[in-house]
């Protein structure tokens, strides 16, 4: 009997986008040097160290929640070592400059991040429909809430 092989769905993180209201806001925070590492590409810096690293580094995704929707994804690529000046080490998350937007899917608000399973997480929106406008969170989320979005 001939048995299809097929790779496990990737470990991602989720994590709340705080202070920005749109995918729009994110990128611009993104592209701010402040936010960027040595070499210019986005991180993102936590306090704690994903125990599960190996498996977040073989095809993990970050996936932002924006005002309680989960909206977009960005492929992580490293792990970095970050020491600010207080001398306590953070985990710096390399991530990919794209922004793939996702489906929305409603999220209620947690502190730090989470693991999520490749296969609990939303789907990529195909790339023509990521231009469109989007649609008022409050509508988003009321449509999400029925299962629609």
């Amino acid at each position: 009997m001939f048995r299809a092989m097929t790779t496990p769905a990737p470990l991602n993180l989720i994590k709340l986008s705080v202070g920005t209201d749109s995918v729009d806001d994110l990128i611009a925070w993104q592209t701010n040097p402040r936010s960027q590492g040595a070499d210019g590409t986005p991180r993102h810096v936590t306090r704690m160290w994903p125990r599960r690293d190996s498996e977040l580094l073989n095809g993990g995704s970050i996936y932002w929640v924006i005002q309680g929707l989960i909206q977009c994804r960005q492929r992580i690529i490293r792990l970095d070592e970050v020491i600010r000046e207080d001398g306590i080490r953070r985990c710096g998350i390399i991530l990919d400059g794209d922004i793939i937007r996702t489906t929305t899917v409603q999220k209620r608000p947690f502190q730090g991040w989470r693991y999520l399973p490749g296969s609990e997480a939303p789907v990529d929106l195909p790339r023509g429909r990521a231009t469109e406008e989007a649609l008022p969170a409050s509508l988003s989320a009321a449509l999400a809430d029925i299962g629609v979005l």
